[in-house]
């Protein structure tokens, strides 16, 4: 299966192919909103979904200028992830009205278990940005390895959860140079997520044994249902990154 020629055929046939790209100046800063979709390839189409969302970076890169950072990864047991962030929600509206989001959706009855509908619209989960390290936006594109961690405040906790994230950022900055990006995120009135990228595996290992991840493993009885095991380890979640725009 030809990748390129998936994307070119089916945006052909929604009229984007040979369209004029407006040029506009990417916003680098100001990453308020983030959007992950979790996609389960269909049997036998894992090397076509990831060669379909590596090629999916290219496109994003010369045609989407508000979608700051998009990022697809892959993990296990033909598990994918879309992770891109935003300036705003017309930025994320530009993004679901893009090529690859049309390519996607003329493609994902072949690609991805469950079909547009329950495979990916399903899979939507849109979140807002607490707060990010000093990323080098070069520095963040050479990331070779990713992780996901959604974390459940304990009742009456979550003020306490986010202010502990909130602050994590700076440390994170100022103490592992290798973590070339991360980012505290709120997904509901009770929920949380950190998202983060590294240069190599070595670079994820010191992450996990760093700072921010010893006052998390302290205070994680205290702040986050099911504690450090059942609330933090549990729902780590590791990704190679296929690719990033």
């Amino acid at each position: 299966m030809n990748i390129k020629n998936i994307f070119n055929s089916s945006l052909l046939g929604l009229g984007l192919v040979g369209s004029s790209i407006a040029s506009s100046t990417a916003l680098v800063d100001d990453l308020h909103q983030a959007t992950i979709i979790q996609l389960k390839a269909n049997a036998g189409q894992e090397l076509n979904l990831a060669d379909f969302l590596k090629n999916g970076a290219d496109i994003v890169r010369e045609t989407e200028p508000q979608t700051l950072f998009w990022f697809a990864l892959q993990g296990e047991h033909e598990t994918f992830v879309i992770f891109d962030f935003f300036h705003d929600n017309a930025g994320r509206t530009a993004h679901f009205s893009g090529k690859v989001a049309a390519a996607l959706h003329e493609n994902a009855s072949t690609l991805i278990n469950g079909g547009w509908d329950k495979g990916v619209l399903d899979k939507v989960q849109n979140s807002e940005v607490l707060s990010t390290n000093d990323y080098q936006p070069d520095t963040v594109l050479k990331a070779t390895k990713a992780s996901y961690i959604v974390l459940k405040a304990q009742p009456g906790k979550e003020k306490e959860l986010e202010t502990l994230l909130r602050s994590a950022a700076s440390i994170i900055s100022k103490t592992e140079p290798e973590t070339s990006f991360w980012l505290a995120l709120k997904l509901n009135d009770a929920t949380y997520a950190i998202f983060d990228t590294f240069v190599d595996e070595a670079a994820r290992t010191f992450h996990f044994k760093g700072v921010v991840a010893s006052t998390l493993k302290n205070k994680a009885s205290n702040l986050i249902a099911g504690g450090w095991k059942n609330g933090v380890l549990n729902n780590i979640h590791h990704f190679d990154i296929l690719g990033s725009a």
